[in-house]
């Protein structure tokens, strides 16, 4: 019981964790969190989370609910899903990831960075208002109206 309880409480913090690497937009990751959490309670279902009751006459029993059990055939099943998973993620992470995750989770050893320039550019100075242009109390929004105008909008 003991090892029900610490193999489903595992799994459920793994998967909570893959949800807020889900909810950072971090899909690739999360999917692999996910899949990771998935190996306690398809361990616990097979059977071979305590791996000492595998050895000996427990085998032959094991081997038994293999064939009839319905809930060994669920943890393999979750096995199957952790393992498709886990190979999927690899496969897209080698082909570039997602365009969120692309520059976050691959460090410098995709390349070299592309060059930039070492000095910040120059502020430019404010524009000084028009003479025939009347102070209607907009402030700085008038810039931004300014800039409305030009774009059409």
């Amino acid at each position: 019981m003991l090892s029900a309880s610490i193999s489903f409480i595992l799994t459920a913090g793994g998967v909570a964790f893959a949800g807020l690497r889900a909810y950072r937009r971090r899909f690739l990751s999360a999917t692999r969190w996910f899949a990771v959490a998935l190996l306690p309670a398809g361990l616990y279902l097979t059977g071979l989370f305590p791996l000492a009751s595998t050895i000996g006459r427990e085998f032959a029993d094991w081997a038994t609910k293999l064939v009839l059990d319905p809930r060994v055939w669920t943890g393999i099943a979750l096995l199957g899903v952790s393992a498709v998973l886990l190979l999927t993620t690899r496969w897209v992470g080698r082909r570039g990831g997602t365009a969120v995750e692309g520059a976050a989770e691959r460090p410098a050893a995709a390349g070299p960075a592309p060059e930039r320039p070492a000095v910040a550019p120059t502020p430019k100075a404010p524009k000084k208002p028009a003479a025939g242009k009347r102070d209607d109390g907009l402030g700085d929004f008038a810039d931004i109206e300014e800039i409305l105008r030009k774009r059409g909008i």
